[in-house]
């Protein structure tokens, strides 16, 4: 039988939508799941682990892999370097592991083009007041960037339209359970499931001689 190959999903949304969050809550509850580590060429914050995290790298590391054509996608963000290792998704997919891909609007397209079976989700928070509020209360952002990032709000909302699925997380529970489902329905998606039907076919036809 045909081994089952992985299925991509694109989880994306406003920074401060509380993504991490949700998404350990999803890796919890599901098994044969894996957290794509993009790369980056920004600075480790407290508390973040380099190739958990991110892969941290400089500057000049990055544009270097860019040159060997090493990504699937990449960008460059509030000064920064961001980007998805085609062996973060070539490696598991073939292994039959879905793969959870969190990048940024501009990522998700670039990623969608290649990889239009991929499934994609945008989670947000429920106003922008509260949006705001989160990214004011991380300490991690200064007035710069936290303006920057308020600005590029305007970019990602005119792209949600373009998502398969939008995910309100104003309880992490609950948006959690939500996206656990969407990722089961895709899971047993019939064009995803074609070598159970071919499976079945065989059985009835030896069943039949």
């Amino acid at each position: 039988m045909e081994k089952r190959k992985g299925i991509p999903f694109i989880i994306s949304g406003f920074s401060g939508a509380g993504k991490g969050t949700v998404l350990k809550e999803v890796f919890s509850r599901l098994p044969r799941l894996k957290f794509s580590v993009s790369a980056t060429s920004r600075e480790k914050r407290t508390n973040e682990i380099d190739g958990a995290h991110y892969h941290f790298m400089s500057e000049a590391g990055f544009e270097k892999l860019i040159a060997d054509d090493a990504f699937l996608e990449h960008t460059k963000t509030f000064g920064y370097y961001y980007g998805t290792l085609k062996s973060e998704m070539e490696n598991p997919i073939a292994e039959g592991l879905d793969v959870i891909f969190d990048i940024n609007t501009v990522g998700a397209k670039k990623l969608k083009e290649q990889h239009p079976d991929a499934v994609s989700v945008f989670i947000t928070p429920p106003s922008l007041s509260d949006l705001k509020t989160r990214l004011t209360c991380r300490n991690s952002e200064s007035e710069e960037t936290l303006n920057r990032r308020t600005c590029e709000v305007k970019n990602e909302i005119a792209d949600m339209q373009t998502y398969d699925y939008i995910l309100v997380n104003d309880d992490v529970k609950k948006c959690a359970k939500a996206l656990v489902a969407i990722i089961e329905s895709a899971r047993h998606q019939t064009k995803r499931r074609n070598e159970i039907i071919r499976k079945l076919s065989e059985e009835c036809k030896n069943d039949n001689d």
